[in-house]
């Protein structure tokens, strides 16, 4: 009931953030009925069904050349759905500044219509009439703004005699012609605003809505680059009480959330494992997150990882996303491929122990971790490395007495601002803190999930180098 409840809502809010997305993209800027604005909302119907095809597609078993047809669009969506929506709520607080400059701008042009306009309407009238002498006024009279022109033979002409007509009348007589018509539009204007503002809204829309467009697209495609471009390498130095003088500088690569799937494939593992190798680490450590779907699908693209090279070998956990593509079919294959599963276990390496526990996602299996199996019974004197993927475990690892945690699973949050929903429910959302005892690192893993898309949360792999503090 309550899963129902949550998508409900979750449902809810995405109809509503489509709907305000449309209506600023396309009905604030488009007109009824033309093809730009039947192509939006088409589009705004589309896309967020692309979306669910692309988050349940994997999970309610499609074929996979399906679930790849569906996720790039529909995943990528779901990163621009979100820069979009936040350029827009920006643009919210520039639309009524932008309206008020324009405003002001058209007062102005329109004080300066009306100031030109009681200048020359006068003059027209002098133009047609007579005074009371029965001579027609000089010239200068008609255009008060310039200069007196010189006077004509009409001037000397008795007030009885017609008016003679001038090569400067007509001229004059155009302009008072078109400064009527100009007062008459700034009136007509003035007393109907609703013909001037609709055009004010619809120049402010466009300008909002295309400067909005171009910076959430631009931070997707900026953010899309940061992951297909590969993870960099970081380097952290961890130092550890009980770690003896003989294992001093002990590199560990870190790899985690690497998430191969119908957008991350064979290439990207690739890419991975050529940084990893670069570094010429003393050991692996692969934690958690591995892929997302199944070994039919995806085991050719884990393939790359047999090529893995380390002094003391390459070892792996169980991330949550195992528990969704197949645990145990998964456990098997990257053993198939050298690497070591430490399913609640523990090896003892020259200067510490090393331990790893199953995803806390195991335990609706049967399968979650256990602390006592993996680290119940060790010597205490020696030095300890849990590989655990949720940092959220940190407390047992701090009780069991470990040195030190190496997790993944928060991405760093992937996409900001998400790294401040990741604080919410992760100790440690990137880096290295220290609870009691026991440190903890968390990696931003080298992968992504859902869209291909990391802003504000490079991709890494670090190499975790142990320093003894006896050396």
């Amino acid at each position: 009931m309550v899963f129902v409840l949550v998508a409900l809502v979750v449902l809810a809010l995405l109809a509503s953030v489509h709907r305000y997305v449309w209506r600023r993209f396309v009905g604030d800027t488009t007109a009824p009925g033309s093809t730009l604005r039947k192509v939006g909302t088409v589009a705004a119907f589309v896309l967020p069904l692309l979306s669910l095809g692309a988050m349940t597609s994997g999970r309610i078993g499609a074929p996979f050349w399906l679930q790849q047809v569906l996720a790039w669009p529909g995943f990528l969506w779901l990163a621009c759905l979100l820069y979009l929506t936040l350029a827009l709520l920006v643009g919210e607080v520039v639309r009524p500044l932008l309206g008020r400059v324009l405003a002001r701008r058209d007062a102005a042009a329109t004080a300066r219509t009306e100031a030109g306009t009681g200048t020359s309407v006068p003059a027209a009238e002098g133009a047609v009439a007579t005074t009371a002498s029965g001579t027609r006024p000089r010239t200068e009279e008609l255009v008060p703004a310039g200069p007196p022109l010189p006077a004509t033979p009409a001037d000397r002409t008795p007030a009885t005699a017609p008016p003679a007509e001038t090569e400067a009348e007509p001229e004059a007589v155009r302009d008072a012609e078109a400064a009527a018509q100009a007062e008459t539009e700034a009136k007509a204007a003035a007393a109907a605003p609703g013909i001037a503002y609709p055009s004010r809204r619809l120049f402010v829309s466009r300008v909002v809505g295309g400067a909005a467009a171009a910076a959430g697209l631009a931070t997707v495609g900026y953010g899309t680059h940061n992951v297909l471009s590969g993870p960099s390498v970081k380097r952290v130095t961890v130092p550890l009480a009980k770690l003896p003088r003989a294992a001093h500088g002990f590199r560990i690569a870190v790899v985690s959330d690497i998430h191969i799937g119908p957008i991350l494939g064979r290439a990207h593992t690739r890419r991975i494992v050529d940084t990893i190798n670069s570094t010429s680490p003393d050991l692996v450590a692969v934690v958690g997150d591995l892929v997302d779907g199944s070994v039919a699908d995806l085991g050719s693209a884990a393939e790359p990882l047999a090529g893995l090279r380390s002094r003391h070998g390459s070892f792996f956990v169980t991330g949550n996303h195992e528990y969704f593509s197949g645990a145990e079919q998964w456990v098997n294959h990257v053993r198939e491929l050298g690497l070591i599963p430490l399913e609640n276990a523990r090896v003892e390496l020259g200067g510490f122990d090393l331990a790893g526990v199953n995803d806390i996602a195991g335990e609706t299996e049967g399968q979650g971790p256990d602390f006592g199996r993996a680290l119940g019974d060790r010597d205490r004197s020696r030095a300890a490395v849990l590989l655990a993927h949720q940092p959220v475990v940190i407390h047992d690892a701090v009780e069991h007495g470990v040195g030190l945690q190496l997790s993944g699973h928060t991405h760093g949050g992937q996409l900001w601002p998400g790294n401040y929903l990741a604080e919410l429910a992760n100790p440690t959302v990137a880096g290295l803190e220290r609870y009691g005892d026991t440190q903890l690192f968390v990696s931003r893993g080298a992968g992504a999930w859902g869209p291909p898309v990391r802003v504000g949360a490079p991709a890494d792999i670090t190499v975790v180098q142990l320093a003894s503090r006896q050396a």
